[in-house]
């Protein structure tokens, strides 16, 4: 009895069964396996056909899974690196956007709850909140206390 290899699209489903992944993710993952030329397009192009791939479900996954800890830009970043459309992207940006304030507060919060008492921790919090992908006008308000939403 030989052994016969899991085709593309059983690999694909297999990847997806964990989780959303875009087409751009799932070529790259894919692409190794791919024994003739077109054949990884085509599995791709009847997965998408049957929704089983949905740039929108992905991009809603990331913006779920990761809202409450990081910020807008940083989750653009990962947005872009899983080959989204830039509009998708930019919309899913522009509504994080609305809340940014309140998230950073949130993980700031849990992070120190108290405000700095020198220029070190004002530092220390501050970079904290950027490597988070909070913006500047949102860390200062955050890290001084403003409360004007």
């Amino acid at each position: 009895m030989a052994f016969e290899a899991p085709s593309l699209k059983s690999r694909a489903l297999r990847l997806l069964s964990g989780r959303e992944y875009s087409r751009a993710e799932l070529q790259r993952k894919l692409q190794r396996f791919e024994e003739e030329p077109g054949s990884l397009a085509l599995a791709l192009d009847d997965l998408q056909a049957k929704d089983f791939i949905s740039e929108q479900r992905v991009v809603e996954s990331v913006v779920h899974r990761r809202a409450a800890k990081l910020g807008a830009s940083r989750i653009k970043q990962e947005l872009q690196a899983k080959g989204l459309e830039p509009q998708a992207v930019s919309d899913a940006v522009a509504a994080l956007h609305s809340t940014e304030l309140a998230r950073a507060r949130a993980v700031w919060q849990k992070k120190f709850d108290q405000a700095p008492v020198d220029a070190a921790e004002r530092a220390k919090q501050m970079r904290f909140l950027a490597s988070r992908g909070f913006g500047g006008d949102t860390i200062h308000r955050v890290i001084s206390g403003g409360d004007d939403d």
